[in-house]
């Protein structure tokens, strides 16, 4: 076989090894010729194969189709290799990009390098050293969607956006330590998916994780509920009740929604952590602990703190290490991932039709939706689309009705300016009393034209007149 692409050699069938195996890869490339010869070279080894033609085309695949890596021609036309190189850098750091000329020069290979181009290719090259280099990338890639045994630690979140993977960094770091830390981030957005991950990474993870809800507790339990209490301590008490910072002795606590936790109590769990040492409720004797603490919160503590709700020395003894978390709508790039995913866990619920995916429609729908309830809205509104689902595919129109009464949905750019247009023509028929003459004046729009726009809209002008000049 002999191409513009592969010079002549003797090429055999060569698959993915086990680390790679099914990985994703993005070609492209302006000559449909060369795309069509390279995908196949690619997918014949193994790998997920999708294309595309140009550079704007591929930043547009790359909202659904989630590369494990991207191979590009540096020259096309438009925006070029290097062009598009910066543009994925910005919003996927992690992810290796080899782009591959016939114009090819050392300089060019050298500032590519140096710029975080993975490798540079030039044409003619053989399929061996293509397939190499494809490996070595992905073996390469951080976030690779086959974890090895060392990311055990965060396989239950889902991500590959630049945010999360700068997180997750982050927290794979901080795990080692034994310092307290404080995720913050808005509800629904995986705060103690996070705690539990870096628990995981943790020399503690051999022990438990506990986590409770400050918010959730009433405050005459709260104190019982961490701490314990001993037999006759209070009425009802008729047996020693073991607290979670005693149960959780060598692990991690996850203390959500730490904000909510009521002033009383704030420098009771101050003395507990600065003594490392609890007092059941009606005890006399202390207890030592050997705890982590990890707490969250979507609240700002330190306005908090201004206010006089929080104590400013909790909060410096729990935020040694402050993590923040994005909002979905900071992670877009993750939520074709996370439907999926959510999509596979949610069908097995249900005896209804067998859905395998979301039309195009419905993951842009998604993909552009605000998610004000972040990451357990988006699993909600999977999981109401499945159960109602009567295709294999699920409709924009199933995701647009389990999204209805969820505020600020996003609308497109046609259901925005029509949306624009009846409440202005709307406001104009009030200001002048449903005078159309008047109020074509005012819209720069001669009175059948006006008539048109109310037309389209369903806006009738004697809708607006008073009572008084109807019957004049």
């Amino acid at each position: 076989m002999s191409s513009p692409l592969f010079p002549k050699e003797n090429i055999t069938k060569n698959t993915a090894d086990s680390a790679t195996e099914h990985a994703r890869i993005l070609v492209v490339d302006d000559d449909p010729s060369l795309l069509r010869l390279l995908s196949i070279r690619l997918a014949s080894a193994g790998y997920q194969i999708e294309t595309a033609e140009n550079a704007k085309v591929a930043l547009g695949v790359m909202t659904s189709f989630q590369p494990d890596m991207v191979i590009s021609d540096l020259k096309m036309e438009g925006m070029d290799g290097f062009a598009l190189f910066e543009q994925i850098r910005a919003r996927h750091p992690h992810l290796p990009v080899v782009i591959m000329t016939a114009h090819g020069t050392i300089p060019d290979a050298i500032n590519a390098t140096k710029q975080g181009v993975f490798s540079f290719l030039t044409k003619p090259f053989e399929s061996k050293q293509l397939l190499d280099t494809v490996e070595q990338a992905l073996k390469l890639q951080p976030l690779h969607a086959n974890d090895t045994a060392d990311e055990n630690w965060r396989k239950r979140i889902i991500c590959r956006s630049s945010k999360m993977a700068q997180l997750l960094v982050q927290s794979k770091q901080v795990a080692q330590s034994n310092f307290s830390l404080l995720i913050h981030g808005q509800s629904g957005t995986g705060k103690e998916l996070l705690a539990n991950a870096i628990h995981q990474a943790s020399k503690r993870s051999s022990q438990p994780f506990t986590a409770i809800n400050c918010a959730a507790i009433p405050e005459a339990l709260l104190e019982s509920e961490l701490f314990g209490h001993v037999k006759g301590a209070f009425t009802g008490a008729d047996k020693r009740h073991i607290g979670l910072f005693e149960a959780c002795d060598g692990g991690t606590l996850f203390l959500d929604e730490i904000g909510d936790m009521p002033m009383n109590f704030q420098v009771k769990l101050l003395r507990a952590l600065q003594e490392k040492e609890i007092r059941p409720v009606g005890s006399t004797q202390s207890i030592a602990v050997d705890v982590r603490v990890i707490s969250a919160t979507h609240k700002n503590l330190r306005k908090a703190i201004l206010e006089g709700k929080f104590r400013e020395d909790l909060y410096y003894r729990l935020n040694v290490v402050e993590l923040e978390i994005p909002s979905l709508a900071e992670r877009r790039e993750d939520i074709p991932l996370l439907a999926q995913h959510f999509l596979h866990k949610s069908k097995n619920q249900t005896d209804s039709v067998n859905v395998t995916g979301f039309t195009q429609e419905a993951m842009e729908l998604l993909i552009t939706a605000p998610w004000p309830g972040n990451i357990r809205q988006l699993e909600n509104v999977v999981e109401q689309s499945i159960a109602l689902a009567t295709e294999p595919l699920i409709s924009e129109q199933l995701i647009s009705n389990a999204l209805r009464n969820k505020p600020g949905v996003l609308p497109s750019f046609a259901q925005a300016r029509e949306q624009f247009e009846r409440d202005y023509l709307a406001k104009l028929l009030r200001l002048t009393n449903g005078n159309v003459t008047q109020a074509a004046r005012i819209a720069q729009r001669n009175r059948s034209e006006f008539y048109k726009l109310l037309n389209r809209h369903h806006l009738t002008p004697e809708a607006f007149r008073d009572a008084s000049d109807l019957h004049e």
